[in-house]
């Protein structure tokens, strides 16, 4: 547990040095945008792309992406349900809400937690494959033609070759489901490029809190507390759930719950603030769930870890 506590100390701090940049104004009013592009367009679809190159293809398609998914899946129609048909929100922001409650950051955090805690780094693969391939694509289909207005057949087709994200992950996994050797001067741009990906985000996340109050009046306080509550406790009971019913058990089960008791990713907030639709509900159900997330998986290890 303490590679977890490290991993979120770590987090916490460059943070809060985003946050004391914005407060001195040295970057100008519009470095959050333009360091949030420079994130979506250029750094995370290289660190995605390294990522996914270097994965081990047995635990990418393990017997935890079914399970995974399902459990991300649940909790996903859920906030949809909740937002769409009660709250009527606009497919944008139900979206976004509902990335915050079952899209985890299995990159920044759960490596590392799988590394300390489950043992194995390579374990957290299949959630990746699961975000980056699937829910991702979709996600971000989804908030393209909403906000674009323009709703077509080759939009939404064309959506995949578009998306840089998408195009880093697609050929992350090509490459580790057909073996292919890159020579390393070529993937080191990208390996490079990519470690700036994570402290950029997190520096944008700081930047974002300037002036800012969490939970404020008027901010969607309800949508945030219903993405964090179906992420830090809906979605690890329906891995236990799904995990059951699927026959996991010992160190597997206690691994897709562990999992799926990571915080909101920070790509939540990269694609409300990449599309301007519902940052401050992304922005502040990530840092609730990243806060209250360690707590989380302490009573996971508590119930779960195999003895």
């Amino acid at each position: 547990m303490a590679g977890v506590l490290t991993g979120f100390a770590i987090i916490g701090a460059i943070v809060a040095v985003g946050w004391l940049t914005g407060r001195t104004g040295v970057l100008g009013p519009h470095a959050a945008q333009v360091l949030g592009r420079s994130a979506f367009f250029v750094f995370s679809p290289a660190l995605l792309f390294t990522v996914l190159a270097d994965a081990d293809v047995r635990q990418i398609f393990s017997a935890l992406l079914p399970v995974s998914a399902a459990a991300s899946a649940l909790v996903i129609v859920a906030y949809v349900v909740v937002a769409r048909l009660v709250w009527r929100r606009g497919a944008a922001e139900s979206t976004i809400g509902a990335l915050a409650s079952g899209y985890t950051n299995a990159n920044n955090i759960g490596l590392p937690l799988a590394a300390y805690v489950l043992g194995d780094p390579a374990l957290v693969a299949p959630v990746i494959l699961w975000q980056l391939i699937v829910l991702a694509p979709i996600a971000l289909t989804i908030l393209d033609v909403s906000t674009s207005g323009r709703v077509s057949l080759g939009r939404v087709l064309a959506q995949p070759v578009r998306n840089p994200l998408i195009i880093g992950s697609a050929l992350g996994l090509v490459i580790a489901v057909t073996g292919l050797e890159v020579p390393d001067p070529v993937m080191e741009p990208f390996r490079l490029l990519g470690a700036a990906a994570v402290p950029v985000v997190l520096f944008v996340l700081g930047l974002s809190l300037t002036g800012q109050r969490i939970l404020a009046p008027g901010s969607g306080r309800r949508d945030v507390l219903l993405a964090s509550t179906l992420k830090l406790v809906g979605m690890p009971l329906a891995a236990w759930g799904v995990g059951v019913a699927a026959g996991l058990e010992g160190q597997q089960l206690f691994t897709v719950v562990t999992l799926a008791a990571l915080p909101a990713a920070q790509n939540v907030f990269q694609y409300a603030q990449r599309f301007d639709r519902a940052t401050v509900v992304a922005r502040d159900a990530v840092l609730i769930t990243t806060a209250l997330a360690v707590p989380a998986l302490v009573v996971v290890a508590a119930l779960l870890a195999p003895r």
